[in-house]
């Protein structure tokens, strides 16, 4: 079905080529320009809201020619920051855990098991999670989500959480424009709507909340700039851009939807314009060159694109990798180490 789907979408996309500026070509020459980029200008990745996470997600979901080592490397680090700050990476923001379980789970690490911790753990606590508000509420289900874990038991919690509770946390935030806002009230942000998009995409069979995401959607639509990108905070820049590219592959809709294109531009055309061959993205038109945080959202919401484009799982489905517990690991070790032995045995 996925391909029958791909196929269609192909065809709607090649025959609507002389209305867009951006090409499938073209998307697929800056993914590889961009991974490039990153690769070279980020050479040790490790516990980070930039350099870190968010790259490694990218790298890894796009199945480039990142060296395996890269991803070795990366763990490592992880294992040892864990380690030497006891499982405890932060006491308030628990979009800490939910960043590393999302990066872990991309190259197939088990994030029951980091240096002996079980990062999940944290994120079974509902008061300490949502101490941050929705942000928290959100990050907690994309990572909860995107292997598929089961809602850990916290004995320290003194309100155990469940996937429920997170997605009655953000429905009942929203606001009555159909955005969502960072402090839950105010004006609607972009990016934390498209966020907040990207976390109930998983339970739209809900009325509550498939009513909740089309009212989101329409928020989007009416908030986009006439040259098809979004602003925050009053500031017209790349990311939110990017955020709502990822929120509507999640949903299932394209990013081409012609409710997403304003005076002849689609939100890639938009996104596509802040890029600079061979120096990744920039923050805002006017930026002096290369923003990290820009170029490394900017280029996983393309590599978002690209799998919706071919059918494949979307950038938070990671069903389709094998997380390796630590077990697994020793397993497949003592056995190594049992062929060997007798393959020593047998020499003699």
């Amino acid at each position: 079905m996925k391909k029958i789907i791909s196929l269609m979408l192909s065809f709607v996309l090649i025959s609507s080529a002389n209305a867009f500026a951006v090409s499938i070509d073209d998307i697929n020459s800056v993914i590889s320009d961009t991974e490039k980029y990153l690769y070279d200008n980020s050479k040790t990745p490790t516990v980070s809201s930039i350099g870190g996470e968010w790259l490694i997600m990218g790298l890894s979901r796009n199945y480039g020619d990142i060296p395996v080592g890269y991803y070795e490397n990366y763990y490592n680090n992880v294992v040892n920051y864990v380690k030497e700050c006891g499982g405890v990476l932060h006491n308030k923001k628990y979009t800490e855990y939910s960043r590393v379980i999302i990066a872990l789970t991309s190259i197939g690490k088990d994030p029951k098991n980091v240096g002996g911790y079980n990062l999940l753990l944290p994120l079974g606590d509902f008061e300490k999670t949502t101490w941050q508000g929705i942000n928290g509420a959100i990050w907690a289900l994309i990572a909860l989500d995107c292997g598929q874990y089961d809602m850990p038991y916290n004995a320290d919690a003194q309100i155990h959480a469940t996937r429920e509770m997170y997605v009655e946390k953000i429905i009942n935030s929203q606001l009555d424009d159909g955005g969502w806002s960072l402090l839950g009230s105010g004006e609607s942000d972009v990016d934390v709507t498209a966020m907040a998009l990207q976390a109930l995409s998983n339970y739209t069979d809900n009325s509550e909340v498939s009513n909740c995401v089309n009212k989101a959607i329409s928020f989007l639509s009416a908030s986009q700039n006439e040259n098809g990108g979004y602003s925050s905070w009053g500031t017209e820049n790349s990311e939110s851009c990017a955020q709502v590219i990822v929120a509507l592959c999640e949903l299932g809709i394209s990013p081409l939807d012609e409710r997403f294109e304003k005076n002849g531009k689609n939100l890639a055309d938009n996104l596509m314009s802040y890029y600079t061959i061979g120096d990744g993205f920039k923050h805002t038109y006017d930026g002096d060159g290369s923003n990290q945080m820009a170029t490394e959202q900017c280029f996983y919401s393309l590599v978002s694109l690209k799998r919706f484009m071919n059918g494949d799982n979307s950038l938070y489905d990671m069903s389709d990798i094998r997380n390796i517990s630590q077990d697994e690991i020793n397993v497949i070790k003592n056995s190594l180490q049992f062929v060997m032995m007798n393959l020593i045995l047998l020499r003699k």
